[in-house]
């Protein structure tokens, strides 16, 4: 163990570095003997996201637990340990003509960070989240025991609550060392069509029509700029080339005039509406109420003269919004305020990923959450003294 480092502004005294899950193991199970608080971290790209842990003692670093364990090609299966970059999983499968079909929104982000935060990009709307492609998951508890859920072959489904289970849990319920994912071919071909429109009105009827269409995008993505600008619609469809051509065409008629093409992803495709520092924020509704939720968003800003940035699946109602870090904190919490009545009215919900903390202060950042009671009890089971991320999750969990 070396000397101090930090998560989300609380200093740690220790740093571990395991190489492996027996070594995972045992840093937790002297974490929980001695008392002591513990967050993992894979890369850090998203250390900012949540709450602040409300105590730390040890950091435990995944970067040394890395590397595709098992890659069963002919089942579309690979295990591979969570502080793995998803760029090197990516690389390690193309050979094979394969993919783990998870989109990379910050770059240099590692499977257990991603699972850990159950974060997805624009092609979640073909082949589902994070919880959808884990087929299986080994945990360390935390008393330092190790679990294991799920199997490798994509029938095999025994234990399989317990990958949906820490999925999205923020590292809260226990410490993920190793990932089995369901994989899917690399398409043949692949075509973005792009179309800007008048205003989130156009937009949200664009996004009706395509859905109301028999294309089958692999994303259907909306981009509405700061200030007011056009906003733009992407649609990306995969497949075989000749399949590919005709869908493409066809994408271009729905969205009408200056509807075109591209073999390369737009600027922003699948990456956050803001920078390091910013207020980052995360909307969803139900896929009927994309439409009412992207007019909602420009009102909200127009009404707060903020410079909202609204970008995110249209095609499954998961969108995302930024504001820069100096906006004025009165201004943040008047426009989460708004969203937040938008997106209950489109039952869905409202959560501040990553803010500064004069808007922490401001603002819950997690908001209501249904369910929270039986939260706190899976919490209480899983780690009663609170060894795990104490205070990361939704109501402090």
């Amino acid at each position: 163990m070396t000397v101090v480092d930090e998560i989300a502004g609380v200093a740690a005294a220790m740093v571990a570095r395991p190489d492996s899950t027996a070594q995972v193991a045992g840093v937790v199970r002297d974490a929980a003997r001695d008392g002591l608080a513990l967050v993992a971290r894979g890369a850090g790209t998203r250390q900012d996201w949540a709450l602040p842990p409300q105590r730390l003692d040890v950091i435990l670093e995944m970067g040394g637990v890395c590397g595709v364990v098992e890659h069963a090609a002919g089942d579309l299966v690979a295990i591979v340990r969570a502080g793995t970059p998803l760029r090197e999983v990516q690389e390690a499968l193309r050979p094979a003509g394969q993919q783990l079909a998870l989109d990379e929104p910050i770059p240099g982000a590692t499977v257990g960070g991603t699972v850990a935060v159950n974060a997805s990009g624009p092609r979640r709307m073909l082949y589902g989240t994070v919880r959808d492609l884990l087929i299986g998951v080994t945990v360390v508890r935390a008393d330092g025991v190790v679990a294991r859920a799920g199997g490798k072959v994509v029938k095999n489904v025994a234990g399989y609550d317990l990958g949906k289970l820490v999925a999205g849990s923020y590292g809260t319920l226990g410490v993920i060392t190793e990932c089995a994912f369901r994989l899917h071919p690399l398409p043949a071909a692949a075509r973005y069509v792009r179309a800007r429109t008048e205003s989130p009105d156009d937009a949200g009827r664009a996004v009706a029509a395509v859905l109301a269409a028999q294309v089958v995008p692999s994303a259907l993505e909306v981009d509405l700029t700061a200030g007011g600008g056009a906003p733009e619609v992407t649609a990306l469809v995969e497949g075989v080339p000749a399949g590919v051509e005709r869908r493409a065409a066809d994408l271009e008629k729905l969205l009408g005039d200056g509807a075109g093409q591209c073999a390369d992803p737009p600027e922003g495709w699948g990456t956050y509406p803001w920078s390091p520092g910013d207020v980052g924020i995360k909307l969803t509704c139900a896929l009927s109420r994309v439409p009412y939720l992207l007019t909602a968003a420009g009102v909200t800003a127009q009404l707060h003269d903020a410079p909202l940035r609204v970008r995110g699946s249209a095609g499954t109602g998961v969108l995302y919004a930024g504001l820069p870090a100096a906006t004025d904190p009165g201004v943040v919490a008047g426009v989460i305020s708004d969203l937040r009545a938008a997106t209950r009215a489109g039952a869905g919900h409202c959560v501040v990923l990553t803010a500064p903390p004069a808007v922490r202060t401001r603002v819950d950042v997690w908001g209501h959450v249904d369910g929270l009671d039986l939260m706190r009890r899976v919490k209480e089971q899983f780690d009663p003294a609170g060894t795990l991320a104490p205070g990361r999750f939704v109501g402090g969990i």
